[in-house]
């Protein structure tokens, strides 16, 4: 700071102190790292659905489709019973309890991404979305992502952020298949816990 007028040098401290002094009232979280696995610092249970649109007679309730050709299924599924090479996006509803939202009925959270097909010899996937809360409750993100082998009766995605009342959050998501109704509807249950938090 040689060569500086002494007015210079307190303003300079000044805005100094004051971008420090902004960023700790901007915001009075503090980050909170678990110690230990069975003490998360949240957890939640959510139930994802997934309607599949069948090309067909499901455009008013499908909140997924595939986004590769060709999007028929019967022409997608491999002969040993797989999907592979197929993307589905999806925005979906996600729900606290088991059931799907009904009329007017706003779900807990919206799940917004995609998920492809990627093994030829058995059902397994690999999912990438945002869970987006926008209620009086719960604002901001989630964001997981992870590998499906559909056949494991849990698998685990990755939390690897997220925004709002979800500020740099880290975790896990242990994902269990909950309900199937052919290849067009699916609901997960995802249990998350989170060991990096801002409270």
């Amino acid at each position: 700071m040689q060569g500086l007028t002494a007015s210079c040098k307190i303003v300079l401290v000044m805005f100094l102190l004051g971008l420090g002094l902004a960023g700790a009232t901007a915001d009075s979280r503090r980050r909170h790292i678990s110690s230990s696995p069975d003490e998360p610092c949240k957890k939640m249970t959510l139930y994802l659905h997934d309607i599949l649109y069948n090309g067909v007679n499901n455009s008013a309730n499908a909140t997924a489709a595939p986004a590769t050709k060709p999007t028929d299924l019967s022409t997608t599924h491999w002969s040993n019973g797989t999907f592979f090479g197929m993307l589905v996006v999806f925005d979906d509803p996600v729900t606290e309890g088991t059931a799907l939202p009904i009329g007017q009925e706003e779900p807990a959270a919206r799940a917004q991404g995609f998920y492809f097909y990627d093994k030829k010899e058995s059902y397994s996937g690999w999912f990438s979305f945002s869970l987006v809360f926008n209620s009086k409750a719960c604002r901001g993100t989630l964001n997981l992502m992870g590998a499906d082998p559909m056949d494991a009766e849990t698998r685990d995605f990755s939390v690897v952020g997220g925004t709002g009342d979800f500020f740099m959050a880290r975790g896990v998501a242990t994902i269990h298949t909950d309900a199937t109704e052919g290849y067009f509807y699916f609901r997960l249950k995802m249990d998350i816990k989170l060991y990096e938090c801002y409270v």
